[in-house]
């Protein structure tokens, strides 16, 4: 049984634009590049499983704004629609997938916050596996993460595409076994699929 693993930011979500992120600032008063930057220096943290107010305070620290838990939850709230912009042929090509019979999974760095949040989103309906760094406290590239995705599929990794948009989670997916490319669009996308499925001895439609 095959598996196709989707990875999200910038695959399925499209990747906001530099001034949504002044709009987070603006919900503490913060200089927008100062709080941009610690947005992104932190992250990583924050993707294995960092509190929502212990990131969203280090974030204010570097633009010198104080943040509390009322701020971090309203912070973490807007993020979380920050990446909220759906790329519509990326979710056509799920849509297609699932209407064939297609098993999916989806392997994100993402806070828990986003995690639970993917749950309940219309897109996610036919993923059967979540794999969510900050539930697991290891993030992509790191070679745990691969295993944790193979015990959760209970699959070999012969059996496992994965498509992600940053070339050194594909290069530590392909050292773990897997068969991966690195994501240019949904049709490049297909293509892959396409091959994968003529090297796998079996693929079941429902």
């Amino acid at each position: 049984m095959t598996w196709i693993v989707f990875d999200y930011g910038e695959v399925i979500a499209q990747r906001p634009p530099e001034q949504a992120f002044a709009r987070l600032a603006d919900i503490v008063e913060a200089p927008a590049a100062d709080f941009t930057e610690g947005y992104w220096l932190h992250r990583d943290k924050y993707d294995r499983g960092a509190a929502e107010l212990d990131y969203w305070q280090a974030v204010g620290a570097r633009a010198q704004v104080d943040v509390g838990p009322a701020e971090a939850a309203a912070l973490s709230a807007a993020d979380v629609e920050l990446w909220n912009t759906l790329d519509p042929s990326s979710v056509e090509l799920i849509a297609d997938l699932a209407a064939a019979g297609r098993r999916l999974a989806l392997l994100s760095n993402a806070p828990i916050a986003h995690g639970a949040a993917f749950r309940t989103r219309q897109w996610a309906e036919p993923f059967e596996h979540f794999v969510i760094s900050g539930e697991l406290g290891v993030a992509k590239p790191d070679p745990a993460i691969w295993q944790a995705l193979l015990d959760r599929l209970g699959a070999p990794a012969g059996e496992i595409l994965f498509l992600d948009d940053r070339e050194v989670n594909v290069a530590a997916a392909r050292d773990a076994g897997i068969r991966a490319f690195v994501w240019t669009g949904a049709e490049a996308a297909r293509r892959h699929i396409a091959e994968f499925d003529k090297e796998s001895p079996s693929v079941p439609v429902r």
